[in-house]
This record gives structure tokens, sequence and C-alpha cells, in this order.
């Protein structure tokens, strides 16, 4: 299929399935997922966890990923979420080692082309959200800004509909240059050439969904070769968005801790699950006899199968690895250059999550190095240091009194601050609704 008539089959898929989304909506289908009731005191020895590794990450990511993995699958707690993200994407490393870019491409105008499409895109990102409610708001401002300066680091891609759903997310959780930095290696260490021109590398990866899907389900396999119902038309919104915009907020937030310690592997894994449960069984596919009724069953997901914790066990559970992804790969781009020649858009190779990343570009201690956006001098700093002196004054004049050499026991450091045995209070994060209701009912993506 040509890339044209292929914008143009999925631009019409999209008009059908955001119809499909307005009738979940009204018939009362949308649920909300709260998180899992984590006990406190839980919560608090995994942050003092996540407070440990974070300070030594280098160590933790060389000699202990494997515990790393293992927390990240637990769930990063929320107030500490937004930094873990920074570090596991690399995305701290990139800011230190080109410090100043982002404020410069904040400052240029940006190209009219693109900055007329991303204003038009703002308000449909997560409008329920307080941050992004307001038009104009400080969100939409950040989002912009974010959006913007990727259309001018990378202006070879510019901008693609489906970065505004994972810049919101991202958002929500740090700063814009942290979130631009972050946005940089999702695009490009996580995700190669998935928002660039022609849709290459999502029509790829939907091959590789397809043909995993046939060892995890034969049945759902045979029934959407059946039906000639091709990947892209049912798992671009999910890849491309990392299922922000599919999921229940805690599952998006759980699923977004693996894929950014793990990579790619977790969207696979992901939608590999749902499609399982959703046309898994004959008895599943009585109510979808048709390609309609199986698009609709797939913009439709039954609340049981994304719940927070089913669906975090079943990826866990799930053994698709980078090696069968890769392998697939091979196979699928094999074939693409048969049917369709050589790819038009030369992607950089993909990383397979954190542990790739900082192998392929190891970072310095410097880089790592956490520095607080806000610094205060405690004023029981300078009363410390002129009792310390006083102290040591008495204790020389002593000395002298005496005429006796005495070995003085080094004097146990002051600490203004005491370390805090209650880390910072958890964020609250609001509880969004399914993601159609980032749309207006009268307006459709296209993600092209």
């Amino acid at each position: 299929m040509k890339t044209c008539e292929l914008s143009s089959y999925y631009m019409q898929s999209c008009h059908l399935f955001s119809s499909l989304n307005l009738s979940s909506v009204i018939s009362g289908t949308v649920c909300l997922h709260s998180a899992e009731d984590i006990p406190i005191e839980v919560l608090r020895q995994r942050e003092a966890k996540w407070l440990d590794m974070l300070n030594s990450w280098d160590k933790w990511m060389a000699k202990k990923h494997k515990k790393v993995k293992e927390r990240c699958q637990k769930g990063i707690p929320p107030s500490l979420r937004g930094r873990a993200w920074l570090y596991l994407t690399g995305g701290k490393v990139k800011r230190e080692q080109n410090k100043g870019r982002f404020q410069e491409l904040d400052n240029q105008p940006g190209d009219p082309k693109w900055v007329d499409i991303i204003e038009r895109d703002l308000h449909r990102q997560f409008p329920f959200h307080e941050m992004f409610a307001a038009r104009g708001g400080h969100g939409q401002q950040d989002l912009f800004r974010v959006l913007k300066a990727y259309t001018l680091y990378r202006p070879e891609e510019g901008y693609c509909q489906a970065q505004a759903p994972v810049a919101a997310v991202l958002l929500m959780h740090m700063p814009a240059e942290d979130a631009f930095w972050v946005l940089v290696q999702i695009c490009e260490k996580y995700l190669p050439g998935y928002y660039s021109t022609g849709l290459e590398a999502i029509q790829l990866d939907g091959e590789i969904l397809y043909a995993l899907l046939r060892r995890v389900s034969p049945v759902a396999h045979r029934h959407l070769k059946n039906h000639k119902l091709e990947p892209i038309l049912y798992m671009t919104e999910w890849f491309m968005c990392a299922f922000s915009r599919t999921l229940p907020w805690a599952s998006v937030l759980r699923v977004w801790d693996m894929f950014l310690c793990e990579g790619v592997k977790i969207l696979f894994r992901v939608g590999l699950v749902l499609l399982k449960c959703m046309l898994g069984s004959q008895e599943k596919l009585k109510s979808c006899q048709g390609l309609y009724e199986t698009m609709q069953l797939l913009r439709a997901i039954h609340p049981q199968y994304m719940q927070e914790r089913f669906l975090v066990h079943e990826i866990i559970e799930l053994s698709v690895t980078e090696r069968d992804i890769e392998k697939e790969h091979h196979a699928q781009l094999r074939s693409w250059k048969e049917s369709h020649g050589d790819l038009h858009c030369k992607s950089p190779p993909r990383m397979h999550g954190a542990k790739a990343i900082m192998a392929a570009e190891p970072p310095s201690r410097q880089d790592l190095r956490q520095r607080p956006t806000i610094i205060v001098e405690s004023p029981l700093a300078s009363m410390t240091d002129e009792v310390q002196a006083e102290d040591t004054e008495r204790s020389r004049k002593a000395n002298k009194k005496s005429h006796k050499t005495t070995i003085t026991p080094p004097m146990e450091e002051v600490h203004p601050y005491p370390p805090s045995t209650d880390p910072s209070p958890l964020l609250q994060h609001l509880t969004l609704q399914k993601s159609e209701e980032s749309l207006s009912s009268a307006e459709h993506d296209t993600y092209l």
C-alpha cells in the first residue's frame, strides 16, 4: 500500500474511531481507575530507596540494574517520578551536555507553519487536568514551548500530533526544560522514526506486533488476518502516544515507569495483552464478526483488562524480549524492502531502555550530579560556625595551660537540618479519565 493511500485510509479510520469513542463516553463505558492503595509506610520506604539510587545512579545502573528494573515494575513513587524519568531516559545527561540550548530554542520564534498547528492542538491535550484546562494557562504555554523547541531542534522532522500528549504527560511531572530533553530522548532513542513523515517506523512495528501475536494468541491473529485488519489501524495511537490516550491514568503511569526503564518491548507487551484479552477466544469473537465490529471492540477495551494491577501483572509475565523484537524487526525490514524498496527515513538504531542508553553514551559523574532548583542558606549555619570557633578557642587555651600534648577527637559536624526520615510528601496527581476525553468530539487526530 502506498504512503498516500495509507494516509488517506488511516485518516478515514481516525474519524470512525473518534465517533466510536464518543459513543463509548455517552454509553458510560469510560471508567475511572484509582491507583493501587499503597500503605504510607511502604511508600516512604520506596522513596528512601529511590533517593539512594538517584544519588548513585551510575553505580546502580552498572551493577544493580536488575534491582532498578524491579523497582520500576513496582511503580516509581509519585514524589520522585519526574526525577526518575529524567535519569532513566538519559535526559539529565543530555540537559547537562547542552546547557543553555533549550533557552536558545525557546527564544527563537519558530517556523510559522509548525507554530500554527501546535497552537491549534494545545487545548486538546488532557483538558480535564487542571494544568491544561485554561486556554493560555501555564500548562498550555509550557506545552507550546516544548513542542516548538523540538521543531527547531529537529527541523527535518518538525511536529507530529502524537508528540503533544507525550509532552503533556512529561510536563505533569517536570519543568519545561527537563520535559523537552526527555521528549528528545523518547523520539530519538526509544521510538526513532515514529514521528517522521511517512509513518514507516510505526508501520514496521505494526507488522512486528502482528507477527508476535501469532505466537502469543493464534486465535486473535487468525481473526485479524481473516478480516484483513491492518495493524496500523488499531495500534498507531497506542504506540505513538505510548498508551497515554488509551489506558486509565494509574495504568498509564505504571506503563511509563516500565517503558522508560526497559524500552519499547513494554509497549509491545501492552498491545499484545490487550489484543489477547479482547480477541483471544472464540467466545469473545462472537460479538465481532466483521472488520467494523472488531475495530469498535479494540477502541472500547473492557475496563478490567486495563486495570492497573491486572495489566502490570500480565505485562511482566508475558515473555517478549528485546531479542524477539529485533529478530522480527530484521525479518519485517527484509519484507519491506522487497515490497516497498529502501526506507525513505533513515532513523538511528533503537535503544532498548535505560541501560542501553547509558552504555551507548556513558555519562560523567558531573552530568549525573543532582542540583537543587532552589538553594536556601540556613540562618543556623552561621551560628553553628560561631559556636565551633568559640569551642576551638577554649580548647586551645586549655591545652596551653595543661602543657600536655593531647589528640582531640574530631568534632562531630553539626548539621542544621538532620536527615529526614519522612521524605517529601506525595504529589497528588489527578485521576484522569480515559484518553478519549483529551479530544473534542468535533475534532479528530490524524497523527500525520
